[in-house]
């Protein structure tokens, strides 16, 4: 089944988005995550992207409040949980899971500490530990993207695939709330090129784009996060969902 991801990105304890992750550039949505949580989940979502971004970019006293968020919202919803942002050691990874989180995503550590990947994957296993592919013009970037590194998605995401990853995301940056189009092929050909299930991310724009994403699923693109679509009306969760389910 493809997977529509709706994104609930988190900055000072509220629901926000960032154009290609510039914190000076910030949309505010809403002061109340988990009630933007329970309306996904009401329109059939049955996993939610959350994402710390002070965790992301190091800012560990705003980071709480983000974590305080998680825990609510995995009080308040029945719905999984795929959780990012900071996850810097194991502590971190096993207080995201503590908190309700069905499943970690490692980015900045997946390029800069692999072996916390490794002990990630032995002591949860390869469904509740996915790996972030960021890239900037085809590089990797970590650290809330503020680093550029000297690795490509497609390297870094073999090394992840021979470490026994299964699951990765890719965001392609420069498309991150721009609603600008899908990197459709990109994410395919990274799918394809290192054996992962890749689920997309970035730039997502309506209905043509998740049907689009949807052709590539025999290739391994798995699924889709969708944020500032939904956030503003472009895009029906209901009607994105129905379609997966019609599709089969």
């Amino acid at each position: 089944m493809f997977t529509i991801y709706p994104a609930i990105d988190l900055r000072n304890g509220r629901v926000v988005r960032l154009l290609q992750g510039d914190p000076s550039q910030q949309i505010t949505y809403s002061d109340n995550p988990s009630a933007v949580a329970k309306r996904w989940v009401s329109e059939g979502a049955t996993w939610l992207h959350i994402v710390n971004l002070d965790g992301a970019f190091g800012d560990q006293a705003a980071a709480r409040a983000n974590r305080r968020a998680l825990q609510d919202i995995c009080c308040h919803v029945k719905a999984k949980i795929q959780f990012g942002g900071g996850l810097r050691d194991i502590n971190d990874v096993k207080a995201a899971f503590d908190a309700g989180a069905d499943r970690v995503v490692l980015g900045t550590a997946a390029a800069e500490n692999p072996k916390l990947v490794a002990d990630a994957l032995a002591q949860f296993g390869p469904e509740r530990v996915a790996v972030g592919l960021d890239s900037r013009d085809g590089m990797v970037v970590t650290r809330g993207w503020k680093h550029t590194t000297h690795m490509t998605a497609i390297e870094l995401g073999a090394l992840m695939k021979e470490m026994g990853v299964v699951h990765a995301l890719y965001t392609e940056v420069g498309r991150d709330g721009m609603m600008v189009g899908v990197a459709a092929e990109l994410t395919a050909a990274l799918a394809q090129l290192t054996g992962l299930k890749v689920i997309a991310s970035g730039g997502v724009r309506n209905l043509d784009d998740i049907r689009e994403l949807m052709q590539y699923a025999s290739r391994g693109v798995e699924g889709v996060i969708v944020g500032r679509a939904l956030y503003e009306g472009a895009l029906s969760l209901k009607e994105a969902l129905q379609m997966t389910v019609a599709a089969g």
